[in-house]
């Protein structure tokens, strides 16, 4: 990596949600490697967000928060500004989800309904309108929702988080519209193989089996996407399938 690519998002600050494993600590990585200070974040795995945090090269931090308590996604924006003076980059990943079949819609309790909208679309609302006002400061505000594909097709681990995952397409749609000159986009991956979805065996071979790529995605294929993103400056109000080509037999 030569010099300049290190220091391309020097003095940038960036928040990456859920970013304790899997697709956000890559994110997380890649930032940092590129010169941005990060801010990691998860609801739970404490030690493993520290230890990222603890890893990366560049002055970075860690901060606990359940984004589906606003009042913890307003301390997480309040710390960043009170710590770093000012919000570049935010990255919605943080999300939850449980295997529910389709078909079985008495599985698919009010308790599990609840608990993916409140975190995958209210949680990510609550904090994006919290950042918003720090990042309209930023010469170049940048928004990356982490989606799905189950958001554009008729697929995904239960109904309930299907419908969140297109309520966040359509969402960074509609913000793109609204909150220029700050950009918003979302990366929606298909089936990604992390520590979630490690016990997901059948559902990674069936994705071998159709993808026209033949395996499932990987954390680094979906942190290429969300750098992609950030770099081109004219782009705002883009869904970057990231599937292996899943979606064109599906």
């Amino acid at each position: 990596m030569t010099e300049v690519m290190r220091k391309e998002f020097a003095g940038k600050v960036a928040i990456v949600t859920g970013s304790s494993s899997g697709i956000g600590e890559e994110i997380a990585r890649r930032l940092s490697d590129l010169g941005a200070t990060v801010v990691v974040n998860s609801a739970n795995s404490v030690n493993a967000g520290q230890q990222v945090a603890n890893s990366l090269t560049t002055e970075s931090i860690y901060f606990q928060a359940d984004i589906s308590d606003q009042a913890a996604g307003q301390k997480l924006i309040d710390a960043t500004i009170s710590k770093f003076g000012q919000l570049d980059i935010l990255i919605n990943n943080a999300g939850w989800t449980t295997l529910v079949a389709h078909h079985d819609l008495d599985s698919l309790t009010d308790e599990i309904f609840k608990k993916t909208f409140d975190v995958n679309v209210l949680g990510t609302w609550w904090l994006t309108k919290a950042a918003m006002p720090h990042l309209k400061k930023s010469t170049d505000g940048n928004i990356v929702n982490i989606t799905s594909i189950a958001g554009v097709r008729p697929v995904g681990s239960s109904i309930a988080y299907a419908m969140t995952k297109a309520a966040l397409n359509h969402m960074t749609i509609l913000l793109a519209k609204s909150c220029g000159p700050v950009r918003v986009n979302a990366v929606a991956p298909g089936l990604v193989e992390t520590p979630w979805t490690r016990d997901w065996q059948a559902q990674h071979e069936n994705v071998s089996r159709v993808a026209p790529l033949k395996r499932s995605a990987t954390p680094q294929d979906c942190g290429e996407a969300t750098i992609a993103l950030i770099r081109n400056k004219y782009a705002t109000g883009q869904i970057f399938v990231v599937d292996g080509g899943l979606t064109l037999v599906i």
